[in-house]
């Protein structure tokens, strides 16, 4: 396993840059995020554009995995987390003709792995988004394995506010959806692991990793802090809001001795990426970098 980060919260820091702080403070791997260079969705963490994908040749990838190698620092995948299922037929075009880029860019580069949402709409259901997921995403899929990358999704359901109740914004978030994913796709597509999605929705983490665990190409590391005093006054019915506090490893309530035991016994041997957003941490860059220290202490001595 390597210990890494994910990008995104230094969106006003060039990759170099970032590449060189994470070299010398333990880190060997980054995620990088590629939202679109000429802007588009802007929210908490979403946004930054680490690589231009927009007509990046092989000489320029190249460059970019080079210059990054020379601090220590391999790519463990690119990142883009929008909604490829949005109700709006004209946003959802946008999204899906730059994850597109994204995934050649990432074929160019070398980079076996693109890390993305399925995605959904909040006004459907799961079976019906389901439907529309295998129409949208299966040439998504296709263009994928002909760029000789491995197409993975995040198991977040995207509630975190109320434009986004009732249905949330990805649907891939629990083992009965996982399962349809592996039926349909099979080893063309992967998951992206992220173990605080299964605190909140009571979802048990050690029989999560051992039917999923072979499936699993890429991995986050975050955590979160169930608020009680939140969940008493808002209830379960709210899904999160008033009561789902994201958290930075070790300050919450993942079981991380656990996590990398199922991971171990999973034969999991790829990058633990450290996803960052605890507000506790966050208002300059000093403050995201000591919340990004205090996760690879946490994490440090599992990683072997």
């Amino acid at each position: 396993m390597k210990l890494g980060l994910l990008t995104a919260p230094f969106e006003d820091t060039n990759l170099t840059d970032v590449a060189s702080w994470a070299g010398k403070n333990g880190f060997a791997a980054l995620e990088v995020a590629c939202w679109p260079a000429s802007g588009g969705e802007k929210r908490r963490y979403a946004g930054t554009s680490h690589i231009d994908v927009n007509g990046l040749t092989a000489d320029g990838g190249a460059d970019i995995v080079g210059g990054l190698a020379g601090h220590g620092i391999e790519i463990s995948g690119l990142g883009y987390y929008p909604n490829p299922l949005h109700a709006d037929a004209g946003h959802r075009d946008e999204v899906i003709g730059h994850l597109k880029k994204v995934i050649t860019a990432a074929g160019v580069m070398g980079i076996p792995v693109v890390n993305t949402f399925i995605g959904g709409d909040r006004t459907l259901n799961v079976d019906e988004n389901w439907a529309r997921a295998t129409e949208i995403l299966t040439p998504v899929v296709k263009h994928a394995q002909d760029a000789g990358v491995r197409l993975c999704f995040e198991n977040c359901p995207m509630i975190f506010s109320h434009d986004e109740w009732p249905g949330g914004h990805n649907i891939a978030y629990s083992p009965r959806i996982w399962r349809r994913i592996f039926e349909e796709w099979g080893e063309a597509v992967g998951m992206n692991f992220d173990p605080s999605h299964l605190i909140w929705q009571f979802i048990d983490q050690t029989r999560f990793i051992k039917e999923f665990g072979s499936r699993m190409a890429h991995v986050h590391a975050k955590d979160l802090m169930v608020d009680r005093d939140g969940l008493y006054e808002n209830g379960t019915m709210s899904a999160g809001m008033g009561w789902q506090v994201p958290r930075l490893c070790g300050l919450g309530d993942v079981d991380w001795p656990g996590f990398f035991s199922g991971l171990y016994r999973a034969g999991y041997d790829g990058p633990i990426i450290i996803e960052h957003e605890d507000r506790l941490f966050e208002g300059s860059d000093e403050k995201v970098k000591r919340g990004f220290l205090l996760a690879r202490d946490v994490l440090q001595p599992f990683i072997k």
